[in-house]
């Protein structure tokens, strides 16, 4: 049987082992045996912030595993994003033309997960160790007005939006994660 990738983002690794113990110890207390691999799972992609592994594997592509399409198939506005970036996948400038800016704000939506709810202080956080520019609240905005995020009206609260990418975006997401893991 073959192994399908299932990448795991994890936003604040901090609160996702404090989240992962409390639910092992939760079993613990409860007299359950150590959780199987179908459970172990699931107890994951809960900590992540999902609902469960099935949810991990619908918003993670399966086609992570692939190469990269080679940078001729991409379009002029991801292969130009591509360049803004450096090989930690770190934006090193916010672009300026509108439709590289667009793009390069889908590989930030990914650094975000599901399910969770995120404050101002959390987004600033996730972005600047995402950028090197020094200016969370503009790509904040931009993802906000993108409709990658949401947020409720007093910016107390924020969420990533479950959007599915283009075709286009999918090719520049994977062309970016084979640049960053080379």
């Amino acid at each position: 049987m073959t192994r399908t990738v299932h990448p795991l983002a994890i936003a604040d690794l901090s609160a996702f082992a404090r989240n992962l113990r409390h639910r092992l110890a939760e079993r613990h207390r409860d007299g359950l045996p150590p959780p199987g691999q179908q459970e172990m799972l699931n107890l994951l992609a809960r900590a992540a912030g999902l609902r469960n592994y099935q949810t991990l594997a619908a918003v993670a592509p399966a086609d992570v595993a692939e190469a990269p399409p080679p940078a001729a198939e991409l379009t002029p506005a991801a292969r130009k994003a591509l360049t803004q970036f450096d090989a930690a996948g770190r934006l090193l400038r916010l672009p300026s033309k509108l439709s590289v800016q667009r793009t390069a704000m889908w590989w930030l939506w990914t650094r975000f997960a599901l399910r969770r709810k995120y404050s101002e202080r959390d987004v600033n956080r996730i972005l600047n160790a995402h950028h090197h520019f020094g200016d969370p609240a503009t790509l904040r905005r931009e993802l906000v007005e993108m409709g990658l995020l949401g947020r409720k009206s007093d910016c107390s609260e924020y969420w990533k939006e479950p959007a599915r990418p283009t075709p286009e975006i999918a090719a520049f997401l994977r062309a970016l994660r084979g640049a960053i893991a080379a």
